[in-house]
């Protein structure tokens, strides 16, 4: 039992509940993510938008009297708006009922004069007879598709057939309570309506419709089309944006000039209305829709993506086990720390570059609950495991071994294991020159030497690379151990890319001080080996032995033989697929091998999609001149290298130039007709 609870791999468990209890989602699961998501959104900084709220306060009832208003009052307030220059009125103010002072016939006359937008109201039972939306379906029946009333509360039918645009002012609170969301359009009756905001943004474009296409799942499209296209989610709902700032006003201290701008008008005197809740707080309704329609005019796109779930539960699948390997080779909780904080800032980078909304919450959660589990084990474990080498060898070895012992356990253990491991070996190109350069100052030589093999050594480390020795002017690197890594070719492909890109610098460095520039090739192969510490009893190395290893190290040295910076092994460039633009250089038997292996190698993908494809033909037309060139077919394979020498963007110009050497040398040699286009190496 004791064993069994010390094993650091029972962290497993807590992190499989607490995928499940992510992947179950409860309600409260989803109330924190989006108060994370409320922090997010409302860190925004304010942008004042060109619309503006005019409220019914206080200081309004004071001026005009009891509230509702008489609606020859409503149709003076739309006229004074006009006259203040108001590009179109939204009159956020319900009036289902006759007016009880018989104004409607005013009031209506005024809203034909003087175009006005009206509210509306989806309700569990219908009143009056709504507006018929300008609407535009394509796709699939909206029934199940689309938020859903039974009935629509609408105004009276004379003021309702009057108003330029009619749109729902239903607001629909998240889990918590609290409105994030809001959606475009609803359904009721077999027929979609706008929400106020889409209306207005409809009417002011100058448009007699909006379209809306519904797939399988919901909304995919809606757009307005002299304005362009709203992305929604499937229930075309919009993330607001509440950095978007109307201009506030009340009625009884209106400016002189709106400008030709949207005006809002809604009640905001005590009693009249009820605030709704949203992320920034209560605020009135007229706010709301002020800053839904300033998300639209904005362009702003604050979208939940449909991978997001998923790409969280992998997220925090892979940190957690990241966590667990870390609490075996870690002490504190600085990994932790680093997680959390590094997570928030690419979570904050995401939204205010691309308005993703990735939830980081439950990521700390678990990843710091995995990891406390995790190091409570190690911890107990290696005190377990301390105790029991005291208890073992201080007996009969020195109480300085025995501090070494217990300080790491692994030292007992000499041998090692098979895996496979992407192997790297690098030499320097122009050594000789360099050396003669410093002639009998050795110590310039070593210290020019340093340089060059801390930066290289740099992006090893930086990639995650293991390095395993120096050898001379060479060095010795593997992927894959003592971590596992799923993607140790990339890796390392990766690191060798940013060493020449390192060697760049370095040669613009030194050239300043008059040292002749470095040279460096690289050979990268990956394959089995047997990877441990090695050695004798007395001193030993963790490194790895094996037929891969060799191979490595013989196509470092045969990068010069192609003119490329770096030389693949097959596996290696398999595994690369599309991360990394490949390309076969030759089959060939290496010294020292009877058999021939297809060697690579490897660059950046271009950045501009048209060189990509125009690379991706030309690698066509290189491949083809090698099928001419193991046919033994001369000419067309010497055109077709000549024709290829200005790809690549140059980059194997001089690659090129090595292969017409060789076309000449191999047509020399009157090969067998049967031969297989194996080029056998006669130098390492």
């Amino acid at each position: 039992m004791k064993k069994f609870l010390l094993n650091p791999w029972l962290s497993l468990i807590t992190l499989t509940i607490l995928l499940t209890i992510r992947f179950i989602d409860f309600s409260f699961v989803e109330s924190i993510r989006l108060r994370y998501f409320d922090q997010l959104i409302t860190s925004q900084p304010q942008t004042t938008i060109p619309v503006n709220v005019v409220n019914i306060d206080e200081a309004a009832l004071d001026k005009y009297g009891q509230f509702p208003f008489p609606r020859k009052i409503y149709a003076e307030i739309i006229e004074e708006l006009y006259a203040r220059n108001a590009g179109i009125v939204v009159f956020n103010v319900m009036m289902p009922v006759p007016d009880r002072f018989n104004g409607d016939s005013v009031l209506a006359k005024t809203m034909i004069q003087n175009p006005v937008i009206l509210p509306s109201l989806g309700s569990v039972k219908g009143k009056n007879n709504p507006r018929n939306p300008g609407v535009s379906v394509i796709g699939n029946d909206p029934n199940g598709r689309v938020v859903e009333f039974p009935g629509m509360i609408a105004n009276t039918a004379k003021l309702e057939s009057s108003a330029i645009g009619v749109g729902i002012v239903n607001t629909f609170p998240e889990v918590d309570g609290v409105v994030r969301r809001t959606p475009l359009v609803i359904l009721s009756n077999n027929i979609l309506y706008p929400s106020l905001a889409l209306e207005t943004l409809r009417v002011d474009a100058g448009d007699t419709s909006f379209q809306i296409k519904i797939g399988d799942v919901g909304v995919e499209a809606l757009r307005i089309p002299k304005f362009g296209k709203i992305t929604t989610d499937s229930l075309s709902r919009v993330w607001i944006d509440w950095s978007q700032t109307p201009k506030q006003f009340s009625l009884s201290d209106l400016p002189k000039d709106f400008n030709d701008e949207i005006v809002i008008v809604g009640l905001s005197a005590a009693g009249l209305v009820n605030p709704v809740a949203t992320s920034k707080g209560e605020i009135w309704p007229q706010d709301l829709q002020a800053a839904t329609l300033g998300t639209m005019l904005s362009g702003t796109t604050i979208q939940r993506p449909i991978w997001a779930d998923d790409a969280e539960l992998l997220i925090i699948l892979i940190s957690c086990i990241v966590m667990i390997f870390l609490s075996r080779w870690t002490y504190g909780f600085i990994p932790v720390i680093l997680f959390i904080v590094s997570s928030h800032w690419i979570a904050t980078y995401v939204f205010h570059n691309y308005h993703y909304l990735v939830d980081v919450t439950f990521f700390v959660i678990g990843t710091v609950l995995v990891y406390v589990h995790a190091y409570t084990v190690k911890f107990l474990s290696e005190y377990f495991q301390k105790q029991e080498i005291r208890k073992q060898f201080s007996t009969y070895l020195s109480p300085d071994m025995v501090a070494k012992l217990i300080k790491d356990p692994t030292l007992l253990h000499l041998g090692g294991t098979e895996k496979e491991l992407t192997i790297q070996f690098t030499d320097v190109r122009g050594f000789t020159s360099i050396s003669e350069h410093y002639g009998k100052d050795v110590q310039g030589l070593t210290k020019i030497m340093n340089r060059y093999m801390t930066a290289m050594t740099k992006k090893i480390l930086e990639n995650d690379g293991t390095l395993d020795k120096f050898i001379g002017d060479a060095t010795m690197a593997f992927w894959n151990a003592p971590i596992d890594e799923t993607q140790h070719c990339k890796d390392a492909v990766k690191a060798s890319l940013e060493m020449i890109d390192s060697l760049k610098e370095f040669n613009a460095e030194i050239a300043k001080e008059g040292t002749p520039p470095f040279g460096m090739g690289v050979g990268l192969n990956t394959g089995v080996v047997v990877v441990g510490n090695m050695g004798s009893e007395q001193r030993f190395d963790y490194t790895c032995l094996g037929d891969a290893v060799n191979l490595a190290s013989r196509l470092e040295g045969q990068s010069k033989n192609y003119g490329v910076g770096i030389v693949l092994g097959p596996i290696t460039a398999e595994r690369l697929g599309d991360h990394y633009f490949t390309l076969e250089l030759d089959t060939i038997a290496v010294k020292g091998k009877k058999e021939g292996v297809t060697i690579f190698t490897v660059f950046r993908n271009p950045d501009n999609p048209i060189i990509l494809q125009e690379w991706k033909q030309a690698k066509e037309h290189h491949n083809l001149m090698l099928e001419y060139y193991r046919k033994q077919q001369w000419d067309k394979a010497r055109q077709m290298t000549k024709d290829l020498m200005k790809e690549f963007d140059g980059k194997m110009y001089h690659s090129y130039e090595l292969w017409l050497e060789r076309i000449e040398l191999m047509e020399a040699r009157n090969l067998p007709s049967d031969w297989d286009g194996t080029y056998v190496a006669l130098s390492k």
